[in-house]
């Protein structure tokens, strides 16, 4: 009788691995059918991403590129005056909240004259 039940036992033994063996293959899967699809769905996103930020940048190239043969051809076709374009546009641009005004001076000076405040409660020479 005791080989029966040591017999009975082992069987239960293997019909319990057989089912231990079932339930994590299916856990298994059950964790591959969502994690899967969710990277697959992060890949595409940044795929999507970085497409986009590759097409601004080749629109924002080509736009630089057509603005530069624009200012190129003034350049050719008046060099002094676009310069000095470029150089107020490009001044305006980097010092935009600056009370200056900056004129060409030729005698060596600097050129540049602070801004007087003419507003509304500025007085000015002796009449009040």
């Amino acid at each position: 009788m005791s080989s029966t039940r040591a017999g009975g036992r082992f069987i239960k033994d293997v019909v319990r691995a057989r089912e231990d063996k079932e339930r994590m293959i299916n856990e298994a899967q059950g964790y591959r059918n969502a994690v899967i699809p969710e990277a697959r769905g992060q890949a595409a996103q940044i795929v999507r991403v970085s497409e986009g930020y590759r097409e601004e940048k080749i629109k924002r190239a080509e736009g630089d590129a057509k603005r530069f043969l624009q200012q190129y051809a003034e350049y050719k076709k008046a060099p002094d005056i676009t310069r000095k374009r470029i150089y107020l546009e490009t001044m305006e641009e980097i010092l935009p909240d600056i009370n200056k005004v900056v004129m060409e001076n030729k005698k060596g000076g600097s050129g540049v004259l602070p801004i007087l405040p003419l507003g509304k409660n500025s007085i000015l020479g002796g009449n009040k």
